[in-house]
């Protein structure tokens, strides 16, 4: 089943080299995302099993996001297209992206999910770098190469010491050896490098410099699949670090949600629509990190889950920001205002997209962050006033985001009348209906064994 869906991708590259076949590899990777949803088996544990490649709940929900995703990206990058702007290796880039996502999501060797894991870093280097929009694009990519490679190299490290001691790096076989119950350097090097990934606070800084300097394109695969790498990597590792975990996870999970909140108001300061996002992305990623090093049975599965929602509902709001923008020239909220009367009907888009990055029923995020705030609040009562002045202040500035922009004196230069592109609705929509819907099926993302 791996290598049959390998090899699909693979035949893609060389369709990416014309330049009137741009809509065909855009509903091919749609038609795969649906063949995979309905050939995969739905079991918890791994499936289609070889050496190297495996699926389970956990890679099955987060390979469909990444098909998702990378045809959505192909959607909202129509400037490049139009502007036939080195079109043919931006669809070589996200190809090989998507390839190495799915390659890393699907992986059952520590080693193999390294490589890959570090791998996928390089085309979304090139997406800042080739088709960012500022001059800043440079420093950008140098934050985020730099940031990962800092924390992954210990990583690697510590797959070396896992095998002298295992004799094996297959997931499915790691035994908890005594070594891994007192070994600090061990467990700080196997999730730090998750850790930056994420982003954690104070590890943070890569993470808005790189959606500012970024293409749409770029920011919505940031957004919605590299950030769930480092989720992805602490759910399969903690397999072997759970004794550890539980006598030292208190420091990551009080950091986590103070610095959640202190991001949180950094949101209401912000001007650039991008940098609000990117810091509200921070934000979520905190509360995923408190819930899931709880390591409570609630807060496994809603880290998951939260992970699949925070992906389309982030992307999807870099959309919208990306449809501003192509028409203002600008990101700025001091002159996107009053887009309520520019774009009227762009204005439910922004309502239901805000509402959902709110956790307003019935999105996903909604029961995500049901399940961490009641696993952190078991774990220790006195979580409660923090999570309950994070949850006030991530209303705070989304809220804030909205009426800032729709509502408001239009800006004086604006003397039209613009509505969408259907392309546009549709795109919008594919991140929306997916976000309120899978709430009616959730067993299938809950992880519940």
């Amino acid at each position: 089943m791996m290598m049959k869906f390998l090899l699909m991708i693979i035949f893609l590259f060389p369709l990416g080299f014309l330049k009137n076949l741009y809509w065909n590899i855009q509903n091919f990777l749609f038609f795969m995302s649906f063949i995979f949803l309905f050939v995969s088996s739905y079991y918890y544990q791994f499936n289609s099993l070889s050496y190297y490649f495996g699926i389970d709940m956990m890679s099955f929900g987060l390979i469909l996001l990444t098909f998702w995703i990378c045809s959505l990206m192909l959607m909202s990058s129509m400037i490049i297209y139009h502007q036939n702007n080195y079109l043919n290796l931006f669809l070589f880039m996200i190809i090989m992206l998507m390839m190495l996502l799915y390659l890393t999501f699907s992986v059952t060797n520590l080693l193999m999910f390294y490589f890959f894991f570090e791998s996928s870093l390089i085309p979304t280097l090139f997406l800042i770098l080739g088709w960012g929009l500022q001059l800043d694009r440079i420093q950008a990519g140098l934050y985020l190469l730099y940031y990962t490679m800092f924390a992954s190299l210990p990583f690697l490290l510590c797959i070396i010491y896992i095998y002298k001691l295992n004799n094996t790096l297959f997931l499915v076989l790691f035994n908890k050896n005594i070594f891994f119950l007192n070994n600090l350097y061990l467990y700080y090097c196997m999730i730090m490098a998750f850790l930056v990934k994420m982003p954690m606070f104070f590890v943070h800084l890569w993470l808005p410099k790189a959606h500012v300097e970024a293409p749409v394109s770029g920011s919505m695969i940031l957004a919605g699949i590299m950030l769930k790498l480092g989720g992805y990597g602490m759910l399969r590792v903690y397999g072997i670090l759970i004794e550890l975990g539980i006598q030292l996870n208190f420091f990551f999970i009080s950091l986590s949600i103070f610095g959640g909140l202190l991001i949180s108001m950094l949101c209401l300061f912000q001007l650039d629509l991008k940098s609000l996002i990117a810091y509200s992305s921070v934000a979520h990623m905190s509360i995923l990190i408190g819930g899931f090093m709880t390591l409570l049975n609630w807060g496994v599965c809603g880290s998951f889950l939260l992970m699949i929602s925070h992906g389309l509902c982030s992307s999807g709001l870099f959309c919208l920001v990306n449809i501003m923008y192509e028409r203002l020239s600008s990101r700025s909220i001091l002159i996107n205002k009053g887009m309520i009367n520019f774009m009227p009907s762009m204005s439910l888009m922004w309502f239901l997209l805000c509402s959902s990055n709110m956790s307003f029923p019935p999105s996903l995020n909604l029961l995500g962050e049901i399940m961490l705030i009641n696993s952190m609040i078991s774990w220790s009562k006195m979580m409660f006033i923090l999570i309950m002045m994070l949850s006030f202040f991530s209303a705070f500035y989304t809220l804030y985001m909205y009426s800032f922009t729709q509502h408001g004196e239009l800006n004086v230069n604006l003397y039209m009348f613009s509505q969408g592109y259907l392309r546009e609705y549709l795109m919008l929509m594919m991140h929306w209906i997916p976000l309120n819907f899978l709430i009616l099926n959730n067993e299938l993302l809950v992880l519940l064994m």
